[in-house]
């Protein structure tokens, strides 16, 4: 159906005609962003027309202008109808009959209007007292009547702005500042408000308005297409889910992206990221630019009055060779040739990032646009350059971006173009693979004081996911990644082996310390083996802190430091030629000791829960602050029995409490005491509410232990009573023994989404195996489970590999059941 068609519907049939001809237009494979976006406004405009000139007696001195999106002509599927009835004043009722009789069939077709009826004077009046109003009002468009009314109107609201611009803008940017602060950054967020997230649509329109003030004007090389790109992905979440909907759900996003002929929904996400950062990267240029202009038009006068006239000549401060600063940016100096000086952006990078300034938009793209590219290898000071960037704390994050606004990025790390924009999905992640990079750089450049060869942990840091945009485990390709650059970029060959082992391990450390036995000797030489000397265990120390602390709240904490201490302390010891001694249990402190005694004194479980708190962690590792809550520890010991941990997790899940991390071993008892205890140290939250207390707990165990509490009954019938929200489908369970992790004990680690009543699950499944539990240590990051359980045959003895095989694919079939 050609746009003729669909147009003589709507004069055919009226309003029915204008739902079926709508109808049609979007359901239209051939036609889609913004072809259909126009054809719609047109579409509407052609049917409100009607309305408004349908009956007799319509007023003279009337117009209907369409404002805001639609004043744009950019209807999407479920767009509102945002309208002004404009009129001069002179007949009320007639005016009101005729609103009536727009507004009416609108509101009968169930699409969503935004209208209001006004005069100029109030039109104006009200955009004086309310940005939002003067705003869509910038975008106001004739639809029918009075064409010199709408046009008078226009031309004042216009005016206005401009005049009122140095008073208006401040306001518009602290409201888009708020806003931001509410809804997140549209670049990282993998649920995003497509509309109202910054880099988003509502940025966009607010771009225009600071352009058409003429008081300053954004960037334009690719705003266009991004904010069509967030159009296009509008439309398509409009049309998959049948609502008025900007918020890009993670159920949504595969509909979304088929609707709109892409691979998957990390294809969507990653073009939805790179629009963002379009729009962002806009923005902070020409709110900046904003700020310069207000500033220079304040003091000038002053100047002027001071030096007799004649405009004053900006400041120049030298920064480096070939970089000043300029009116509180950087700049390049007038004799620098980026032709002939191909280090010159990282030398104004890290320039820049130093003096904590923004680079200049001018200076980036003259740069991306006549820098000679860096011969292979860099010259030295190429290297350090870079390593000055990326050692220069938080300033590092606006000078890297725009670099990589402008293609720097690549063309100095081509490598980089498979992580920019790459969406994580993980709950821990609260960045983009990119931005985790340049965050983990930050992060490290408050501990180079603590390593000798600070250079190697900031170039680790930058490289250490970069293995992210392949195939495969990212530790192993980044390690094929990191050789390559390392030598690309100039360092010697024992120094790129430094880099890759840091790549390749740069998640050892806090694996193994928060999922394996520290005690057993195999744990320590396998480490120990892999790091391989004492100056690379101190530069993975490191990295791994900044790693985790630039993934997220959930990836680190006083404990996980504490345990990854102990590990590189034992490593280190390793490494200096002291052999680990074989395990002996761990002394007892005094309150466990006095668990394990009442234990067997009682025959039954005792335990104790106290409150756990954590000092925040400065930079330089010192507590400071108010301490924050971790939860609370609960202690408990155990006369030697089977079932032990399903009991315990089973009365945890009977009782909403999350396991956050949780260890079981058995206790050595004083000389002269008899029995044999096991020892439950685990951190549990309630999910809400209030704890259990402690009295309570102790009873339902005991049950649990005896086989007369059903705790499978009561968590299916807690199941059944609330069903299923429909959210993110998780990844399968997996399950996987450990080889060589051990010479006394089978490793079994699992892998899972965190669930009420997981642990459970998993303890019932190995003690139905029959195997034996030497020690268990859980944790849980986010929404995920990292499980290791430590298991014999009844003799004792590690399993048979077949044996042990069979248990995991048992275990992993029950977790996936």
């Amino acid at each position: 159906m050609t746009s003729t068609d669909v147009h003589k519907d709507v004069e055919d049939s009226g309003p029915s005609g204008y739902a079926a001809a709508r109808l049609r237009l979007l359901q239209e494979g051939a036609r889609s962003g913004p072809p259909r976006r126009s054809a719609l406004s047109e579409l509407t405009d052609d049917w409100l027309a009607g309305l408004f000139t349908a009956g007799s007696g319509q007023p003279r001195g009337v117009s209907l202008i369409a404002v805001g999106g639609y004043g744009r002509g950019e209807l999407s599927p479920r767009s509102d109808l945002d309208l002004v009835l404009l009129h001069e004043g002179s007949d009320p009722t007639a005016v009101a009959a005729l609103a009536d009789r727009i507004w009416y069939p609108v509101w009968d077709l169930g699409l969503a209007l935004d209208h209001s009826v006004r005069t100029p004077g109030e039109a104006r009046k009200t955009a004086g007292e309310d940005l939002k109003v003067q705003l869509g009002l910038l975008d106001a468009r004739h639809i029918a009547g009075d064409l010199g009314l709408t046009a008078g109107l226009r031309t004042a609201v216009l005016a206005d702005w401009r005049n009122q611009a140095p008073k208006r803008l401040p306001e518009l940017q602290e409201l888009c500042a708020e806003r931001a602060e509410r809804q997140g950054e549209l670049q990282y967020l993998l649920e995003p408000d497509l509309k109202e997230a910054r880099g988003g649509l509502r940025d966009a329109t607010a771009l225009r308005a600071v352009a058409a003030s003429w008081l300053a004007d954004a960037p334009r090389e690719g705003l266009d297409d991004a904010r069509r790109r967030l159009l296009d992905v509008r439309d398509a979440l409009h049309l998959t889910t049948g609502r008025a909907t900007d918020r890009l759900a993670l159920q949504e996003q595969d509909q979304v992206a088929a609707e709109l002929g892409l691979l998957d929904a990390d294809t969507l996400l990653r073009q939805v990221y790179e629009a963002a950062r379009v729009i962002s990267y806009a923005s902070d240029v020409t709110w900046r630019e904003v700020g310069r202009v207000l500033r220079s038009r304040s003091v000038r006068p002053r100047l002027r009055a001071m030096l007799g006239g004649g405009k004053p000549v900006p400041e120049r401060s030298p920064l480096a060779e070939g970089v000043v600063e300029q009116d509180g940016e950087v700049v390049l100096a007038r004799a620098a040739r980026p032709d002939r000086d191909p280090v010159l952006p990282l030398r104004a990078a890290a320039a820049a990032a130093q003096a904590g300034l923004p680079l200049s938009l001018h200076a980036v793209r003259r740069m991306a646009a006549h820098a000679r590219p860096l011969p292979t290898p860099w010259p030295a000071e190429a290297r350090e350059q870079l390593v000055t960037l990326l050692g220069s704390g938080p300033s590092t994050v606006d000078v890297w971006e725009a670099l990589e606004a402008e293609g720097l990025i690549t063309q100095l790390l081509p490598d980089w173009e498979r992580v920019r924009c790459r969406p994580q999905r993980n709950a821990v992640h609260i960045w983009t693979v990119d931005r985790h990079l340049i965050e983990t750089a930050v992060r490290a450049s408050e501990f180079t004081r603590r390593v000798h060869r600070p250079d190697l942990l900031l170039v680790a840091a930058l490289l250490h996911d970069i293995g992210k945009g392949w195939p495969g485990d990212h530790s192993v390709a980044g390690e094929i990644i990191a050789r390559d650059v390392a030598g690309r970029i100039g360092f010697d060959r024992d120094d790129v082996a430094v880099l890759a082992a840091l790549v390749r391990h740069h998640l050892l450390l806090v694996d193994t310390a928060t999922r394996r036995d520290l005690d057993d000797p195999a744990t320590v030489r396998s480490v120990a083996e892999a790091v391989g000397s004492q100056g690379t265990l101190e530069l993975l120390h490191a990295l791994t802190e900044a790693d985790a602390l630039a993934t997220g709240p959930a990836a680190w904490s006083s404990w996980r430091g504490s345990l990854v201490a102990d590990l590189v302390k034992r490593v280190s010891a390793v490494l200096a030629g002291d052999a680990p001694e074989e395990p002996e249990a761990a002394a007892p402190t005094a309150e466990q000791e006095r668990l394990a005694i009442e234990a067997v004194a009682t025959g039954g479980p005792v335990l104790s829960l106290r409150a756990q708190t954590e000092p925040p962690v400065t930079a330089e590792d010192q507590p400071a602050g108010d301490p924050e809550p971790l939860g609370v520890e609960l202690v408990i010991a155990v006369p030697d029995q089977p079932g032990v941990l399903p009991a315990v997790a089973g009365v945890l899940a009977v009782h909403r409490l999350t396991v956050r991390t949780a260890e079981l071993r058995a206790l050595d008892l004083p000389d002269g005491v008899e029995g044999s205890v096991l020892l439950l140290n685990w951190r549990v939250a309630a999910q809400y509410g209030s704890l259990p207390q402690a009295a309570r707990l102790r009873a339902d165990l005991v049950r649990a232990l005896d086989g007369s509490l059903d705790i499978a009954g009561r968590l299916a019938e807690r199941d059944a009573a609330y069903p299923r929200r429909r959210g993110v489908v998780a990844p399968p369970a997996r399950v996987a023994v450990a080889s060589a992790a051990s010479r006394h004990a089978t490793v079994i680690e699992v892998r899972a989404q965190d669930a009420p009543g997981l642990l459970y699950r998993i303890g019932q499944a190995l003690e139905d195996a029959g195997v034996r539990m030497r020690s268990a240590h859980v944790s849980t990051l986010g929404a995920n489970a990292v499980d290791a359980f430590y298991v014999t045959d009844a003799k004792g003895a590690p399993l048979a590999s077949a044996e042990a095989a069979s248990v995991a694919r048992k275990l992993e079939e029950t977790l996936r059941g």
